[in-house]
């Protein structure tokens, strides 16, 4: 699905406590996830973010973690294992073009597209998966990394987004730059 992916190793990097010095999981989904949502995460490396997600979630919820690389996703089960959430994770492997998400068809309330859009080579098709996962109204939270991101390529995958079916929630108050909360249009 990558032209360049991050090397599994890097994921250990990825999910040091002092990242959240810098940005904090906690803060960022708080505002978005609820106890009993269905949440999709592609690229999902090995769980900076999931963890998090599956905590909000709670047990009535659920949280589909999605990478292109096997490494990532064991490196996931183990920390989600010594977090005692395995049952809230379930893991998919993906492949090159294909999340591997058609059975969340309408069953998904937010996709988290975290620090991952500009490593897919075909936005637009990785942006009409997530978004046919969408419920109605349902959202999908794009981040993207400042050092690696200038805002005009993060527009512009915005406006690949929009032609899926996706619309940019100008209201949404977001704590990071380089971040869009986008809605299924229906």
């Amino acid at each position: 699905m990558a032209h360049h992916i991050c090397p599994w190793w890097l994921g250990y990097f990825h999910v040091s406590p002092l990242r959240r010095l810098v940005e904090s999981p906690t803060k960022l989904l708080a505002p978005l996830v609820r106890e009993g949502m269905v949440v999709v995460e592609p690229g999902c490396g090995m769980g900076f973010f999931t963890l998090h997600a599956a905590r909000m979630v709670g047990h009535s919820g659920r949280v589909v973690a999605v990478d292109l690389q096997e490494r990532m996703l064991r490196g996931l089960e183990r920390r989600a294992r010594r977090a005692g959430l395995s049952g809230r994770i379930e893991r998919r492997l993906a492949t090159a073009g294909d999340l591997g998400v058609e059975d969340l068809a309408g069953a998904v309330d937010l996709a988290l597209a975290l620090h991952v859009v500009h490593e897919v080579p075909d936005q637009a098709a990785f942006f009409g998966q997530l978004a046919h996962t969408l419920k109605p109204g349902g959202g999908l939270l794009v981040v993207e990394p400042k050092g690696h991101v200038k805002q005009v390529d993060l527009e512009q995958s915005l406006s690949l987004a929009e032609g899926q079916g996706l619309t940019v929630d100008s209201t949404a108050s977001l704590p990071i730059e380089r971040s869009a909360l986008l809605l299924r249009s229906d």
